[in-house]
């Protein structure tokens, strides 16, 4: 929700596609340069915490687009850092906007993020359609510096914790290690994740996924991902289980994918490469962040909007959300001053009440379209 044109108010929804959660924050009208809705790596970490934030696997925002695209995401983990993309993410992004906006089935979204262009479609059933487009089987594009195999992708056999796989990695804008196992219940999860998530061989580090084999047309799989541990359900990791165990002849091109939170529908269009899934995304709730989790307590009055000194023309851009993760590298400079004296400001002159007040109107809004469009499905 935004005020006076370009101020980020406190209002978030929770979505979660198959027990993978997310909080979602609407920045569509955010200015350009606002790339974070002000909100830090430290503040994401506090936000997804389960026992003192709110709790999530991450979060997503939806910003201006940059690209051609009609919006634009970025997601971070439950650990402060960005991930390329999210299936699961992406689904419960297209269902959030269809709830703001009262879209109806058929509608697709054309969504810029860091894995390129992806296209979600809300179907009759309030379920998610995406292309996620093809599937990276390069080392330099997964990255990895497995080679590329008899299968016609990265493998090899890493080490972990004593035990030695034959292991597979696909890209799907975002690195992913697939494993082959007999039974995934077996699987030493918590302990194994971690140390392959590290493995030299990812330098970007690795989603990794363990999976067997029930059918051609029928794959069970676990996941510890990248930045957020174990997981319910990964859609970016269900699609490269999927390839590599079609290129590896364990299935066929399309296949039921059962996680830990459900099911997803995965379909490899050999013609076009293109990968599609299909999966729920669903609402939970939605509510107000309070400014202490944000770590605005301690904010002043701010009598007027600061003016900050000009940018040189030497001086680079910085990605506040990359660079500034160990502390701001540009105190006397900082790009993301404006936008937190802004929110300051707000924070000042009013009630925590008073935010609360503006935020539902939008979420009763939005409740009301969601109801309103979903009642003709249940006639």
């Amino acid at each position: 929700m935004y005020v006076d044109g370009a101020m980020p108010m406190l209002a978030f929804s929770k979505y979660q596609g198959l027990g993978n959660d997310f909080l979602l924050l609407d920045g569509r009208e955010a200015a350009q340069a606002d790339e974070t809705l002000g909100l830090s790596p430290e503040t994401v970490q506090r936000i997804c915490d389960r026992r003192f934030g709110v709790g999530g696997d991450g979060v997503i925002l939806a910003l201006p687009p940059q690209q051609g695209g009609e919006l634009r995401m970025r997601i971070f983990n439950a650990d402060g850092s960005e991930a390329e993309m999210c299936g699961n993410g992406i689904r419960c992004l297209a269902r959030f906007l269809a709830d703001s906006d009262g879209d109806t089935p058929g509608r697709r979204w054309q969504v810029e993020t860091l894995a390129g262009a992806i296209v979600p479609e809300l179907l009759a059933d309030g379920s998610v359609r995406v292309d996620m487009g093809e599937p990276f089987l390069q080392p330099a594009d997964v990255p990895t510096t497995l080679q590329v195999g008899p299968a016609g992708l990265p493998q090899g056999e890493l080490e972990a914790g004593g035990e030695t796989f034959a292991v597979a990695a696909v890209g799907m804008g975002n690195p992913h290690l697939v494993i082959p196992v007999a039974a995934v219940e077996y699987v030493d999860l918590e302990r194994l994740g971690p140390l392959l998530e590290v493995d030299p061989a990812f330098p970007a580090r690795a989603n990794v996924h363990f999976v067997a084999v029930r059918a051609a047309d029928h794959l069970v799989m676990r996941v510890w991902e990248r930045g957020a541990g174990p997981t319910l359900a990964c859609g970016t990791g269900a699609c490269a289980v999927l390839v590599a165990c079609h290129r590896l002849g364990l299935s066929g091109p399309e296949a039921r994918v059962d996680l830990p939170g459900g099911t997803l529908w995965i379909r490899w269009d050999l013609q076009t490469g293109h990968l599609f899934m299909a999966g729920p995304a669903e609402p939970a709730f939605d509510g107000v962040l309070a400014p202490e989790l944000l770590g605005l307590e301690q904010a002043q009055p701010v009598a007027a909007e600061p003016s900050l000194p000009a940018v040189s023309a030497e001086q680079p851009a910085i990605n506040c959300s990359v660079a500034c993760v160990q502390g701001c590298q540009q105190p006397e400079n900082c790009p993301s001053a404006e936008a937190r004296a802004r929110v300051d400001a707000l924070l000042s002159s009013r009630s925590l009440d008073d935010l609360v007040a503006m935020a539902s109107g939008s979420l009763e809004s939005r409740s009301r379209a969601r109801l309103e469009r979903d009642e003709p499905a249940q006639g």
